[in-house]
């Protein structure tokens, strides 16, 4: 039943508020990428750089299962707002940084209202949009969230070229009051049973230091220190410390920030696993195709960014279709098991390219794998809230925003070290089987660190050291490749529950969406003591 056009007029403010906050959100952990060589050459700190990016992911990800919990408790309208103030507030700040260490502190709070941001909007449109339409909605988050990815670099290197690095967080300020103004006077959603439920402290500090500690064990190993040095081995130890008290404290909260009962429902355990894994793959093998177009192929950096077009649009095109199909057919198995194989697909294909691959065939390359990506991303959402209670659909959502944020973060890390190490394998046998000459051996090891030192080389070595830098990232491409394979194996034990086609949520105007059937359906699904 299609709803009228008073009910699509009253929602679509709702959405386009929604969309905004993701955007800005998800724009935030790419957006900085190209202007950190100028923020460093403005504030310095250069050991501190990579920090700059890892405090937003990190923050992100102790504060998306805090947020979830919050909006189960006290409502989600009250607690979007307070998580658009704390992003805004942090970008302010972030632009307003003095040196190194403000804009790191800055990020982290930008990041704990980012967290908010994504994991509250999906939740909302879980609110108002029955889950049978909600697949529509979702992939239309899908594409943005796509757009906002890929299109960081770019917009962050037109605003430091053509304004100051600061304008990367000032951007922010006018699409987020927009979003607070337009959520702020149109949403209404029903006051929740549980407002007035005991909030689980321990829990969120636990959770909170067992992500922080495996975050920084897989962001510093093999970098910045061994794997069997004191402070990654402490961190390994902090993390396993902190998991099992996270579970006995949660055993024994009255409101668990992320309810160990989630883990007894196959639904949510396989959804989880599936988004870790395609996230792991997706950002394993993304973050380093611009380094692949700007050493091997030789352009320059926005024009690496305007070949992660095909990419883009495949997730976007994708994303939305398959919101669309989701809608129409009432049933989601197929896109875990089609885009996790098409995933699988494109990262095999890229793993084949070499300095001779025309564009045209890696532009193919990537639209395969961007096809796949939004096929599977914002599908997993809508199967975990079609499978959860009312009264969780906050903690259901954001447990499986979580487990993607940490394979973004994993896949980040961890295929960043096996490409340093393939790298170094290969300029070192080029040195030994004498293709790099003992007088160039000091600039093939600079190389590494710093891959701008091969504009200054000669054309000989220049080509000898790219090749070497394609070999390592085409292993990058290839090790991603088995994360799909297992996402499309576990794709298939996914249950089929057909979605559910109440859509009384949206047959009326946005003053009452989801009022009675919401309150209601959350009084039934609560429990007896908070009826």
């Amino acid at each position: 039943m299609s709803a009228p056009s008073t009910a699509k007029t009253a929602l679509w403010p709702v959405f386009t508020g929604l969309m905004l906050a993701m955007f800005i959100a998800a724009l935030d952990q790419t957006v900085v990428s190209t202007a950190l060589p100028t923020i460093v050459g403005d504030l310095g700190g250069l050991s501190l750089l990579s920090w700059v990016l890892t405090a937003y992911l990190l923050a992100m990800a102790v504060s998306t299962p805090l947020w979830g919990k919050l909006g189960d408790l006290f409502g989600r309208k009250p607690i979007f707002l307070i998580v658009i103030a704390v992003f805004l507030a942090g970008s302010v700040l972030a632009g307003l940084s003095r040196n190194m260490g403000e804009l790191i502190a800055f990020r982290g709070i930008q990041g704990l209202g980012g967290g908010g941001l994504i994991v509250v909007s999906q939740a909302i449109i879980a609110d108002v949009v029955s889950a049978r339409q909600r697949g529509r909605y979702m992939g239309i988050f899908g594409a943005v969230f796509g757009l906002a990815s890929v299109a960081g670099p770019l917009i962050g290197g037109f605003f430091t070229d053509e304004l100051s690095w600061r304008w990367v967080f000032y951007i922010n300020l006018p699409i987020g009051a927009l979003a607070l103004a337009v959520i702020a006077v149109y949403l209404r959603l029903p006051k929740p049973v549980a407002a007035e439920a005991s909030i689980d402290y321990l829990g969120i500090v636990l959770l909170g230091a067992a992500i922080t500690c495996l975050l920084l064990v897989v962001t510093l190993g093999g970098t910045t220190y061994g794997w069997d040095s004191a402070p990654v081995l402490g961190l390994c130890a902090g993390t396993v410390t902190a998991a099992l008290g996270f579970v006995w404290a949660e055993r024994r909260a009255a409101e668990p920030v992320l309810p160990l009962h989630l883990f007894r429902r196959p639904i949510f355990v396989l959804a989880a696993a599936i988004g870790f894994l395609i996230s792991l793959a997706q950002f394993g093998a993304t973050s380093y195709m611009p380094l692949f177009e700007q050493v091997v192929y030789g352009v320059t950096a926005t024009v690496s960014g305007l070949r992660l077009l095909p990419l883009m649009g495949g997730m976007i095109l994708m994303s939305i279709v398959s919101g669309q199909l989701l809608s129409r057919w009432g049933r989601y198995k197929v896109f875990p098991i089609v885009g996790s194989a098409l995933v699988a697909v494109g990262l095999l294909l890229l793993s084949t390219m070499t300095g001779h691959t025309s564009a045209w065939l890696s532009s193919a390359y990537l639209l395969i794998l961007g096809l796949g990506l939004g096929c599977v991303t914002q599908v997993l959402t809508t199967v975990v809230q079609n499978d959860a209670p009312r009264a969780e659909l906050g903690v259901a959502t954001s447990g499986v925003t979580l487990f993607r944020t940490i394979g973004g973060s994993f896949g980040t890390a961890v295929f960043g070290t096996l490409f340093s190490a393939e790298l170094a394998t290969e300029i070192t046998s080029m040195i030994n089987s004498g293709r790099i000459a003992l007088a160039d051996t000091g600039i093939a090891h600079q190389v590494q660190s710093d891959p701008g030192v091969l504009k200054t080389v000669s054309a000989p070595i220049r080509a000898i050291v790219a090749g070497g830098y394609a070999d390592a990232l085409t292993y990058v491409f290839l090790l991603a490749a088995p994360t799909a394979v297992l996402a499309f194996i576990l794709s298939w034990f996914l249950r089929e529950t057909p979605l559910a086609d109440n859509t009384d949520e949206i047959d009326r105007p946005t003053t009452d969406l989801a009022v009675e059937p919401a309150a209601a359906a959350h009084r039934r699904s609560a429990p007896p003591q908070l009826r």
